[in-house]
C-alpha cells in the first residue's frame, strides 16, 4: 500500500515518538533515581509536583548566612541536593519559589542568604558549597529531618544574578556536580571553557544590571563540550527568572526537567530538558550536546 508523502512522514513521526516513549519507560524502570509519575507538560508547569514537601530553617549555617532546607517526604529512596543562591543586595525571598517547586518534584533543596548581601560571586560560590555540604552534614545526622535522605554524590547548583555567576564558578570548580541552571548570571569574567557540568543559563532579553551581550551569553558561547542550554525570556528584565514572575510556568518546567535528566540521569525528562519551547516568551534558545 502506499501512501501520500506527509502522511509516511506523520506514521514516521508518531512511530518515532512511540519508540521514544517505550525507551524512556524502559529507562525509568532501571533506573534506580527516577522517581515519581512520567512527567507531562501541565506538571511540570504546574507550581507544585507530585510529591509532598516540608521546610525547616537551618539553625547553625556553616560558611554562609542562613538557609532554609525543603525536602520532599514521600518520594521514597534518596534523592539529590540543590543549593540556591540569591543575587547582590537580594535575599533568599528572591529565589525561594524554587524550593517547594524542586522538593515537590524529588530534591533535597537548599535556599540561602549569604554572609553580606554585598558577597561577590566567587564569595557567593563558596558559600553555595558550604550550604551543600551541611546538606550532606545534616543527612548524616540522626536528629535531622532530611536524614538518611540525601544522596550527596548527586548535587547541583542554581542562583541568580551574582549568585548565578556564582552558581557557575561552583560548577567549574567542582566538576562532580550533576547539573547547574544560573539564572541571569552575572560575573567579571564570561569564560567558562573547562566547564563539563551540564549547565541550563535562563537569560533575560532586556537585562540592564546583567546585559545579555557581555553575561550570559558569552558565557554561554565559551563552554565547548557539556552539554548546555541557553533560553532567554523575550524582554525580560534582570529579575525575569525571580519569584512571583510570571515567566515561573515555562522557567520552572525548564529547570525541573533539567535538574530530573541530569542530576537524576531520568530520560523521560529528555524532552522537556532539551527542546526549544517554541513559545512567545522565549526571545533566544540554543542548546548543545542535549539528549
Amino acid at each position: 500500500m502506499h501512501f501520500p508523502a506527509r502522511t509516511s512522514r506523520l506514521l514516521q513521526a508518531a512511530v518515532l515518538g512511540g519508540l521514544m516513549a517505550l525507551s524512556a519507560a524502559a529507562s525509568a524502570q532501571t533506573n534506580p533515581y527516577a522517581r515519581g509519575p512520567n512527567p507531562t507538560a501541565s506538571s511540570l508547569e504546574a507550581s507544585t509536583g507530585p510529591f509532598a514537601y516540608r521546610s525547616f530553617t537551618v539553625s547553625r549555617p556553616s560558611g554562609y548566612g542562613a538557609g532554609t532546607v525543603y525536602y520532599p517526604t514521600n518520594a521514597g529512596g534518596t534523592v539529590g541536593a540543590i543549593a540556591i543562591v540569591p543575587g547582590y543586595t537580594a535575599r533568599q525571598s528572591s529565589i525561594n519559589w524554587w524550593g517547594p517547586r524542586l522538593a515537590s518534584h524529588g530534591f533535597v533543596v537548599i535556599t540561602i542568604d549569604t554572609n553580606s548581601t554585598l558577597d561577590q560571586p566567587s564569595s557567593r560560590s563558596r558559600q553555595q558549597m558550604a550550604a551543600l555540604q551541611q546538606v550532606a552534614s545534616l543527612n548524616s545526622t540522626s536528629s535531622s529531618p532530611i536524614y538518611g535522605k540525601v544522596d550527596t554524590s548527586r548535587m547541583g547548583v542554581m542562583g541568580w544574578s551574582m549568585g548565578g555567576g556564582g552558581s557557575l564558578i561552583s560548577a567549574r570548580d567542582n566538576p562532580s556536580l550533576k547539573a547547574a541552571a544560573p539564572q541571569a548570571p552575572w560575573n567579571t569574567s564570561s569564560s567558562f571553557s573547562s566547564m563539563t557540568v551540564p549547565t541550563l543559563i535562563f537569560a533575560c532579553e532586556s537585562d540592564s544590571i546583567a546585559p545579555v551581550n557581555s553575561h550570559a551569553s558569552p558565557m554561554y558561547n565559551s563552554m565547548r563540550s557539556n552539554p548546555r542550554q541557553y533560553l532567554e525570556i523575550n524582554n525580560g528584565s534582570h529579575s525575569c527568572a525571580n519569584s512571583g514572575n510570571s515567566n515561573q510556568a515555562l522557567i520552572g518546567k525548564k529547570g525541573v526537567a533539567w535538574m530530573k535528566r541530569y542530576m537524576d540521569n531520568d530520560t523521560r525528562y529528555s524532552t522537556f530538558a532539551c527542546q526549544n519551547p517554541n513559545s512567545t516568551r522565549v526571545s533566544d534558545f540554543r542548546v548543545a550536546n542535549c539528549s
